[in-house]
């Protein structure tokens, strides 16, 4: 690792689309890069790019997080590297097709990359951050993990997991010194569209936001320690409405008997 007080970051899906900017993004801000994907060609010009336009060290790992040996792997390589301060959790797929149109294994593999991948690389660097005292976590998650009627049932589930498995990460490690921050874009001009079926010529450009937007604004919650980045949300006080709607009806959840309106018939009243 280059002298560097910001350690080395993880990159997944790091080869196009935001992962990309964000491993040019962070080296830029003084992180060193681990950046992995499939595309083994792409890393290799990406990192030669990088390394040459802001002077950080970047390795390459060129890994299918879908195939449980080559995550297994990568997994134990981020155990056993005390340099990584930030994981981005980015790699993920998605589709706008209807569930009853889509192909079952397609969409468990979707289940594996979004959820199961991004969990169990978090399983492998948090342990280290706790003993260091230091780290990073940013998830990719989606605003279809708060809408998921949107779009795919599947992508909307797995995207709702990462945006509650952030929570749950922040409660736990916030007094730690541990950051947390799952970052919702909406539709983002980025290769995602085509990899579902749907070119992005199909979309309301005016719904569409640049890549380089989407990850300039989520970096800019990151640096002001937001929990929840939602950069297309341009009214903050829906999103604190929202919360704090959630936090009162969560006071309202527990209570040793069932609620009136579920009374038995046979029971009097």
């Amino acid at each position: 690792m280059s002298e560097s007080t910001k350690g080395t970051a993880v990159v997944t899906g790091a080869s196009t689309g935001m992962g990309a900017l964000y491993a040019a993004k962070l080296a830029k801000m003084g992180y060193d890069l681990i950046i992995v994907a499939r595309n083994h060609n792409r890393l290799n010009q990406m990192a030669s790019h990088i390394t040459a336009d802001s002077e950080r060290n970047v390795e390459v790992v060129a890994a299918d997080l879908n195939d449980s040996s080559q995550l297994a792997a990568l997994e134990n390589r981020l155990r056993n590297d005390a340099s990584i301060t930030l994981l981005v959790n980015n790699a993920g797929i998605g589709t706008h097709t209807q569930l009853i149109d889509s192909d079952v294994e397609r969409m468990t593999a979707m289940i594996n990359l979004n959820v199961v991948a991004l969990t169990r690389l978090t399983y492998a660097v948090v342990p280290g951050f706790i003993d260091r005292g230091r780290g990073a976590i940013i998830n990719i998650a989606s605003i279809v993990g708060i809408a998921p009627e949107v779009l795919n049932g599947v992508y909307g589930g797995s995207k709702a997991y990462v945006l509650a498995f952030t929570r749950s990460l922040h409660r736990e490690l916030a007094d730690k010194g541990i950051q947390v921050q799952a970052v919702l874009p909406s539709a983002t001009a980025t290769p995602f569209w085509e990899t579902g079926g749907l070119p992005l010529s199909q979309v309301d450009p005016g719904i569409v936001m640049q890549a380089e937007d989407m990850v300039d604004a989520a970096l800019s919650g990151f640096v002001q320690g937001e929990l929840i980045t939602i950069p297309s949300l341009h009214d903050e006080s829906r999103l604190l409405e929202w919360e704090r709607a959630r936090q009162a009806i969560m006071e309202d959840f527990s209570h040793n008997v069932p609620a009136a309106r579920y009374s038995s018939p046979s029971r009097p009243h």
